[in-house]
């Protein structure tokens, strides 16, 4: 039996003998298709024993057995190749098997004879399961092999085979889009999407580069700009109070049309009460709270209105008794969602100064799965003193205009695969490789 199959160009390197193979890149690559194909092909030219695992595989479903199945009828190979409910046979005796390893560790350390291990979404896979399942496959000439979109530099597979010393008879294989001649052109206008109006998940997504600002974070809609408020502006400030170890906030901020500037923030870290005047408005000419540590203040914060956090109504009152016109916001089931949702409706332009702010609309996230890494729809309560004290900035605004409308705008290019020629791919068969 011959079957030609026609593959990318890098994945005749799967054929070459290598104790570990790691192949990681973006989106589009055609990776875990292309490991498909290799491993059905290397099992028909000889009998092996082959587990493909993840660390998270509740059931079969969850497998790439499906994968697997509809490579086998691809590659023509329905004839050679078996599929029963948990595992896949072939006529000389080739065996796929499936488990996942944070529920199956034992049964995983138990198995014997292993001659190809295929890790799938190996930047899940943890530090503790790697030291179960490596020495688990120990026969002579057995592979591991793993295919991953890269997620952090500290995953323990990268740390494995992308650090500066990889185990001996290491091949890793980069691979992102352009290796795969059948890129298609719904994917490739995704990619161009992406490319015109978020750089950072375009690098991440399709071009495989560590996860800078996770693909969980909230805020995509803001650029760092110098800006001064305008003679007529309506300034609006808002502040959070500090507890223990998390900072005191006062912001600065002005709406034009459907854009936020901020300019101007104060933050302290176990602020005293005493200190809070100064904090917010600095010492000034008569030397008012002349008892600070030299704080700047925020300018104009004597004069305009705050909108504070209310749950320390005794701290607002301490900043009444000393002439500040300050307020508690009005809270409510769904008012930090509601803040959040008009924060993503207006472009927002932050002062280099603020560096707190900066920091905080880079991180502010959504939690994610630590099991599943499915970004879930709850705000994770942290890194967010400033984003709190722009929302109680905003509460009026936004509560007597809603969200504003926020259309993104950017180019979609048609690609075409003949772009690829005939160059990127070879061809295999399941007698003898590429």
């Amino acid at each position: 039996m011959t079957t030609d199959v026609a593959l990318p160009k890098w994945a005749r390197r799967m054929w070459e003998p290598a104790r570990f193979k790691g192949i990681h890149g973006g989106r589009g690559s055609a990776k875990s298709h292309s490991v498909a194909a290799a491993l059905l092909l290397q099992g028909a030219e000889k009998p092996l024993r082959i587990l493909c695992t993840r660390e998270t595989q509740r059931s079969i479903k969850d497998s790439s057995k499906r994968l697997l199945d509809d490579k086998i009828a691809q590659l023509g190979l329905s004839g050679f190749y078996q599929s029963l409910e948990s595992e896949i046979r072939g006529a000389n005796g080739t065996l796929i098997v499936f488990a996942g390893l944070r529920s199956n560790i034992s049964s995983v350390k138990s198995m014997e004879g292993i001659d190809r291990c295929w890790i799938e979404e190996a930047q899940s896979i943890s530090k503790g399961s790697l030291e179960v399942l490596i020495p688990t496959i120990r026969g002579a000439g057995s592979e591991i092999w793993a295919t991953w979109n890269p997620d952090k530099p500290d995953d323990p597979i990268d740390e494995l085979m992308r650090s500066g010393d990889p185990p001996p008879n290491t091949t890793v294989i980069e691979v992102n889009h352009e290796n795969n001649p059948w890129f298609p052109d719904d994917l490739r206008e995704q990619m161009e999407w992406d490319r015109a109006r978020d750089p950072e998940k375009y690098q991440h997504v399709w071009r495989g580069a560590y996860r800078r600002n996770s693909e969980a974070r909230v805020f995509r809609n803001w650029r760092v700009d110098a800006c001064e408020p305008p003679a007529d502006a309506i300034l609006r400030f808002g502040a959070d109070w500090g507890f223990s170890v998390d900072p005191s906030v006062l912001v600065r901020a002005w709406l034009d049309g459907r854009t936020l500037y901020v300019d101007q923030e104060a933050y302290a870290v176990g602020c005293p009460i005493d200190n809070l005047p100064a904090l917010f408005a600095g010492t000034d000419a008569r030397g008012r709270w002349d008892n600070s540590p030299g704080y700047p203040g925020v300018e104009g914060a004597f004069k305009w209105p705050i909108i504070a956090d209310s749950a320390r109504p005794e701290t607002i009152d301490y900043m009444k008794a000393r002439g500040f016109d300050i307020q508690a916001a009005v809270k409510g089931a769904g008012s930090v969602e509601d803040g959040v949702e008009f924060l993503q409706s207006v472009d927002i332009v932050v002062h280099p100064r603020c560096k707190h702010t900066i920091d905080e609309l880079t991180f502010y996230s959504w939690k994610v799965d630590p099991h599943t890494q499915t970004v879930l729809p709850v705000l994770a309560d942290k890194s967010n003193h400033v984003i709190d004290s722009l929302r109680y900035a905003l509460e009026g605004v936004r509560r007597n205009m809603g969200s504003i409308d926020h259309v993104s705008t950017g180019a979609r290019v048609n690609g075409t695969l003949s772009m690829w020629g005939s160059k990127n791919y070879g061809t295999a068969n399941a007698m003898g490789g590429i």
